[in-house]
């Protein structure tokens, strides 16, 4: 048990971190977002130096949060990018003008 202690708690710290991501998306705070993805990433890295043999079932519950917790989390970055583009379309009168000009093509 204590081979994943740090693993468990690392884990937590990237839930917390998810959530503080998703109350910056919510409150539209870029400094907010930012830090949260700079955190994200380097708990990743430690995340990424964990044996998964030493997962346990705390582990995998923490992961399933967490996966979950990031994949909400990436549909409202979803939605809110697609939100701003159709407001730049109309506000442009120009749709697509902001797009990515092979993606249009596509």
């Amino acid at each position: 048990m204590t081979t994943t202690r740090p693993l468990a708690d690392s884990l937590r710290q990237m839930l917390a971190v998810l959530d503080d991501e998703r109350q910056a998306l919510a409150a539209l705070d870029v400094d907010a977002l930012l830090a949260s993805s700079t955190q994200k990433h380097s708990l990743c890295a430690v995340l990424e130096a964990e044996n998964a043999q030493d997962i346990d079932s705390e582990c995998t519950g923490l992961l399933e949060a967490a996966r979950h917790q990031n994949e909400v989390n990436r549909k409202v970055r979803n939605l809110l990018a697609a939100n701003v583009a159709a407001r730049l379309d109309a506000l442009t009168r120009s749709p697509a003008l902001y797009s990515n000009p092979a993606a249009v093509r596509a």
